[in-house]
């Protein structure tokens, strides 16, 4: 679902339970967001046209609203998937996976209805996407804003991508005269770095600290807590037992989007991945680690060696000049083996 996450993004160490060589490893996933499906409009008109019109548009995330409390509320993961796809929807099937880890009220919250206010569309002229993109509030209980994606899959347009900018608002997006809005080619750079190389940067800063791709990314209130995350990941109790370290991943979903703004940079919305690996220091004199409540939905096995896996998704904005600021970023666990 595309409401702000119920839980934070932000990785959780360890806690300690048992004594000799077993603990539990709890690490909480962010919620994710939700789609609206819809055919693509037939635009009779020989002037341009946007990818759909904006009376489609509103349709779309109405039907989605409504689709995807329905589905919050009973869970139903193949209703869901009818309006949402993508990282998006790779978010969300985790978080019904882990529906029984949840607080009662974090899952009072969750099947809660809420709908997109204030809504601004921006859409691509017809020909130059198969997508376009809404910003909007929500009634979940936050003033944040966030940009959602709409992207055509199968013939029907879903949701793919929603994040919420939490420590930055989103800038102006450059709209023409005649109201389109301006994609942009993710391979192309723009400053120091590409649209579709984001994801892999933003994973770097928990893989090195950002000795590599994530060096290329410039300071934000995101990328100091993954910095944090990397630095202090083999830090106090915990690490006199076991060894933690991240992992860049493929997304599931790898497709990045990207709109022209108003002062001539660049807005992306993108995907990334990583793995947690951690590994018991006596592995090999029998120490075993006790999955926590959340990874034990994927494999409740006591096992020396834990990876789990989280996808996500993340805003950044491209300067013209400079390095990517990235804004904001949502992550979820979707497996643990």
């Amino acid at each position: 679902m595309s409401r702000p996450p119920t839980r934070a993004a932000r990785l959780r160490h360890p806690m300690v339970i048992a004594a000799g060589v077993t603990m539990v490893i709890t690490l909480t996933a962010c919620d994710a967001d939700s789609s609206a499906a819809g055919s693509p409009p037939t635009e009779a008109s020989s002037a341009p046209q946007t990818v759909v019109s904006k009376q489609t548009a509103q349709k779309l995330v109405d039907t989605y609203e409504r689709i995807n409390n329905r589905a919050n509320k009973a869970r139903d993961e193949k209703l869901l998937a009818t309006v949402e796809g993508g990282q998006l929807n790779e978010q969300s099937r985790a978080d019904y996976e882990q529906w029984a880890t949840m607080s009662q009220k974090e899952q009072q919250r969750y099947a809660s209805p809420f709908h997109y206010t204030n809504r601004t569309y921006y859409l691509p002229r017809s020909g130059s996407a198969t997508w376009f993109a809404v910003k909007a509030a929500s009634t979940g209980g936050t003033k944040d804003e966030s940009m959602l994606v709409f992207d055509r899959i199968g013939g029907a347009y879903k949701l793919v991508a929603a994040v919420y900018a939490e420590d930055e608002p989103i800038p102006d997006i450059a709209v023409d005269q005649r109201g389109f809005a301006t994609p942009v080619d993710t391979s192309q750079k723009v400053g120091a770095l590409a649209p579709d190389r984001l994801g892999p940067a933003l994973a770097d800063l928990l893989e090195t600290g950002g000795k590599k791709e994530g060096r290329q990314l410039a300071t934000t209130e995101v990328t100091k807590e993954s910095v944090k995350d990397h630095r202090e990941r083999n830090k106090g109790e915990d690490g006199s037992w076991r060894t933690l370290n991240y992992f860049s991943a493929k997304p599931a979903h790898p497709k990045t989007y990207a709109l022209r703004l108003a002062d001539g940079g660049v807005l992306s919305v993108f995907p990334f991945a990583f793995n947690a690996e951690f590994l018991h220091k006596q592995y090999m004199h029998g120490g075993v680690i006790i999955p926590g409540k959340t990874e034990a939905v994927y494999n409740a096995k006591r096992r020396p060696v834990i990876t789990d896996e989280y996808q996500g998704q993340a805003m950044a904005v491209l300067p013209e000049q400079g390095k990517p600021q990235v804004i904001a970023q949502e992550y979820t666990m979707v497996d643990s083996r």
